[in-house]
C-alpha cells in the first residue's frame, strides 16, 4: 500500500478529445493546491493538453497520476506520469509542439533509459505552504470531490487568459517605447554636449575623449533595447500560438455537426469563442512577422521579377475584396519592360497590403494600383478615394498597433503598415504616404532596378 506522501494526488483516465478539456482543468486545480503561482498552473496545464492531443491521436490515450513528491534544487516538485495505453514504437515519443519542454521545469519522454511513462515535473514555490502528510491527505479528499467544469468553461477561461496575455504584451510594448524615447532623448543630450565640447577641443580634449566613451555606451543601450523588443515579440508570439490555435480546434469541434448539438445561445457562445480566437491569431502571426523583419531574420530571394505578372496575379486575387458597387479596383498595366531585381513573394505581400487597405477604408470611388520608371528607379503608387489621413498622423501609421481616430469600423491590428516598411527597406527601397483627409491617400513605394 502506498504510504501519504508517495500516493497520487489525483488520477484520471486520458481517451478522448473531451478528456483533454478535463485533463486541462485538473491539471490546473492541482497546480493550485499545491501552491504554483498563477503563470506555473498556465505553463502545465497547457503542456498537459498539448501532450493529452497528441496521446489521443496516436495510442488512444493514456492513464493519468498527479503527485507531490521528490525534491529538485532544494524545492518539492509537483510531478505527473501518462502512462500511453500502447507502446510508441522503436523510435518513441517527442511532442508535436516544441514549446512542451520549454513549459515544464523537466521533461522525461520514452525510450529513454528507464523511462516507460511521459513523465513531467515542476518545482513548487519555496515559499508555498509545506506539503505535510496530513495536507496531503486533506488536498487528495478536496480533489475527489471537486467536479470539472464543462469544455465551454474551459474554453472561456483560456479565451480571458489570452486576452489578459495580449494586454501585458501591449503594456510592456508601451514600456519599451518610453524607454526607446528616453535613451533618445538622453542620445540627443549627449550629441548637443559633443558639439559644445567640439569648440573648444584644445581645451577640453580629455573631456571629449570620455563623452566618445559615453556615447558609444548610449548607442550599445539603444540597440540591446531594440534587441530585446524584437525578441520579447517572438517569444510572446511563439508562446500564444499554441493555446490560440487549440482554442479556435476545440472551438470548431464543439461546433461540428458530429458532436453532441448545441443550443441556439451555445452555438452563438462557441461562433464568438471562435471569431476571438481567430482574431487573436491573426495579431500573433502579425507581431511574429513584425520581429522577424526588425530582427532582420528575413533574407529576401533575390529573382528577376516581372512586374507585368505580379500585377496581373494581384488583379485577379483582389476582385473578389471590391466588393462595395461604387468602388473600382483598377490595377493598370506596368510599361514594358517591366522587370527588376527583387524579392517577387515580399514584394507581392506589400502591394496587397496596401490594396487590401484602400479597399477597406474607401466607401466609393475607386482605388488604383500603376508603375513607372522615374530616375532609374521603379515607383509604384497605390491611391485611393477613401477616408483620407491627417498631415501629422502621415509617419505615426507606420508605428506598430497605431490606428487612426476614426477608423475603426474597418481597423485590423495596425501592424500591416509597419511590416510593410520593413519589407520595402528589405528590398533596398523607400515606403512614404500623401494625404488629406476626405480626399484619399497615395502610397508611394521607390525601389531600385538591381536590388539592395
Amino acid at each position: 500500500m502506498s504510504s501519504p506522501v508517495s500516493a497520487p494526488l489525483l488520477q484520471m483516465t486520458l481517451r478522448a478529445e473531451p478528456d483533454i478539456f478535463v485533463l486541462r482543468q485538473r491539471g490546473r486545480e492541482v497546480a493550485l493546491a499545491v501552491g504554483l503561482e498563477y503563470q506555473d498552473q498556465i505553463r502545465i496545464a497547457t503542456a498537459l493538453s498539448e501532450v493529452a492531443r497528441d496521446l489521443v491521436r496516436t495510442v488512444g490515450g493514456a492513464d493519468v497520476a498527479f503527485y507531490a513528491a521528490g525534491v529538485e534544487e532544494g524545492r518539492p516538485v509537483l510531478r505527473v506520469d501518462l502512462a500511453p495505453l500502447r507502446p510508441f514504437g522503436p523510435a518513441g515519443y517527442q511532442p508535436v509542439s516544441g514549446a512542451v519542454a520549454r513549459l515544464v521545469d523537466r521533461l522525461d519522454l520514452p525510450p529513454a533509459e528507464g523511462v516507460t511513462v511521459i513523465r513531467m515535473s515542476r518545482r513548487i514555490p519555496a515559499h508555498a505552504e509545506a506539503l505535510t502528510p496530513q495536507r496531503l491527505a486533506a488536498l487528495r479528499a478536496r480533489l475527489a470531490q471537486s467536479t470539472p467544469g464543462s469544455a465551454l468553461d474551459e474554453l472561456t477561461f483560456q479565451n480571458e487568459q489570452l486576452i489578459t496575455a495580449l494586454d501585458e504584451v501591449r503594456s510592456q510594448r508601451d514600456e519599451l517605447r518610453v524607454l526607446n524615447e528616453e535613451l533618445q532623448e538622453t542620445n540627443r543630450g549627449v550629441l548637443a554636449l559633443y558639439n559644445q565640447l567640439s569648440e573648444e577641443l584644445e581645451e577640453t580634449n580629455r573631456g571629449v575623449v570620455a563623452l566618445y566613451a559615453e556615447l558609444d555606451e548610449k548607442s550599445a543601450q539603444l540597440k540591446a533595447a531594440s534587441e530585446s523588443k524584437s525578441r520579447f515579440l517572438a517569444n510572446v508570439s511563439h508562446e500564444l500560438r499554441a493555446p490560440v490555435t487549440a482554442v479556435i480546434g476545440l472551438a470548431r469541434l464543439l461546433a461540428d455537426s458530429a458532436s453532441d448539438p448545441l443550443t441556439g445561445e451555445q452555438a452563438r457562445q462557441v461562433g464568438l469563442i471562435r471569431s476571438s480566437a481567430t482574431d487573436l491569431l491573426v495579431l500573433v502571426n502579425d507581431l511574429l512577422d513584425l520581429a522577424k523583419a526588425e530582427s532582420g531574420r528575413i533574407e529576401p530571394d533575390w529573382t528577376e521579377v516581372d512586374l507585368r505578372v505580379v500585377f496581373g496575379q494581384l488583379r485577379g486575387t483582389l476582385r473578389a475584396l471590391a466588393t462595395r458597387p461604387g468602388v473600382e479596383l483598377t490595377i493598370e498595366e506596368p510599361p514594358h519592360p517591366a522587370t527588376l531585381r527583387s524579392d517577387e513573394t515580399l514584394l507581392t505581400r506589400v502591394l496587397r497590403n496596401l490594396l487590401h487597405n484602400g479597399l477597406k477604408f474607401t466607401e466609393a470611388g475607386e482605388v488604383r494600383m500603376r508603375a513607372d520608371l522615374v530616375d532609374g528607379r521603379w515607383r509604384i503608387v497605390v491611391s485611393d478615394t477613401g477616408i483620407g489621413i491627417a498631415p501629422d498622423l502621415h509617419e505615426r501609421i507606420f508605428e506598430e498597433f497605431y490606428q487612426v481616430p476614426g477608423s475603426a469600423r474597418g481597423a485590423g491590428t495596425g501592424l500591416g503598415l509597419p511590416y510593410a516598411r520593413q519589407l520595402v527597406m528589405l528590398l533596398g527601397g523607400t515606403l512614404s504616404v500623401t494625404s488629406e483627409p476626405g480626399r484619399g491617400s497615395a502610397f508611394t513605394l521607390h525601389l531600385p532596378l538591381n536590388g539592395a
